[in-house]
């Protein structure tokens, strides 16, 4: 039997997935989000999804809400076995669920029922987890609450950013739907049931969410600068404008007040609750990014005035 696969996501998390669904199986149609504004002229780009659809010569609908009548026509044209999502970024009502007989399979990066939501991988570096993964779970009307499939983990290493731990899901995500689509729909995999009691939540993020507050640990602030990169990014405040902070790494020691700043090793360096938060890379307002060393040789005032 030759089944018939309708795959939705839009970020580039979702392109392995797509690229190795398309190699192996008939994928009949792809759905993405529309074409949003980006970057400093805030041109129309299309997503990741819809650009690789597009080499790959498949068909591509771009709804701003899935249940547009001409969207769920277009999804039933298709009649699809099954709709594999991976970070598709809209919630799928039972009418979509239900369409194909085996469901809706999706690719979630994280360790189910750990880091349901949004943003597992941010989640995951924030709260100094040792290892997450990935999950294919079949999806019911809650937000990533299904019965899994499989489940497949991987170390979270010291240097791990949202980009370098995103990109290595992505991947790991690929492989293991590889794995799993046949035996399920082959009828050889019997989901199961999620444990609620482990289960946590990890919510959109906000712009807001990547200022740094330095009356937390210096190891904490240096995993949210990780986590955040590249979005929604670390910032603070230096002489009324933002800095924002592209990279950066805790030390102990600190004996001023939380926001005093100084130099750490040629570094420009912020006091926190414990420690010191050292700026290895940083990007002023209206410049590109530079290394910590640099911006020193211009921002004179650094260690006589808090940061914040």
């Amino acid at each position: 039997m030759t089944f018939r696969i309708v795959f939705m996501g839009s970020p580039e998390f979702a392109l392995p997935s797509l690229r190795a669904l398309a190699a192996g199986y008939n994928v009949v149609g792809v759905v993405t989000q529309p074409d949003r504004p980006a970057g400093r002229g805030r041109a129309l780009t299309p997503p990741a999804v819809k650009v690789l659809a597009q080499e790959l010569v498949l068909p591509v609908i771009q709804p701003e809400r899935l249940k547009e009548p001409a969207a769920m026509q277009q999804l039933q044209e298709w009649a699809p076995d099954a709709i594999v999502v991976a970070a598709f970024g809209q919630i799928l009502r039972p009418a979509v669920l239900n369409m194909p007989p085996f469901g809706c399979v999706n690719v979630h990066a994280s360790l189910l029922p750990r880091w349901r939501g949004a943003t597992p991988v941010q989640a995951a570096i924030l709260n100094n987890d040792s290892q997450t993964g990935v999950t294919i779970m079949r999806m019911d009307p809650g937000v990533d609450t299904g019965p899994v499939l499989a489940q497949r983990l991987i170390p979270i290493l010291p240097t791990d950013t949202g980009v370098s731990l995103g990109e290595r899901l992505a991947s790991l995500g690929a492989d293991l739907l590889m794995d799993t689509l046949p035996g399920y729909l082959h009828g050889e995999i019997t989901p199961r049931a999620q444990d609620e009691q482990g289960a946590t939540y990890a919510p959109m993020l906000k712009k807001d969410d990547g200022r740094l507050d330095f009356c937390e640990t210096s190891e904490a602030l240096a995993r949210r600068v990780r986590a955040f990169n590249p979005w929604p990014g670390a910032y603070t405040a230096w002489i009324g404008q933002i800095l924002k902070v592209h990279r950066a790494h805790a030390v102990g020691g600190a004996s001023l007040e939380p926001g005093m700043t100084a130099v750490h090793a040629g570094l420009p360096a912020v006091a926190c609750k414990e420690g010191w938060l050292v700026l290895d890379e940083v990007q002023p307002a209206g410049k590109r990014p530079m290394s910590g060393e640099v911006y020193l040789h211009g921002a004179r005032e650094w260690g006589s005035r808090p940061a914040g």
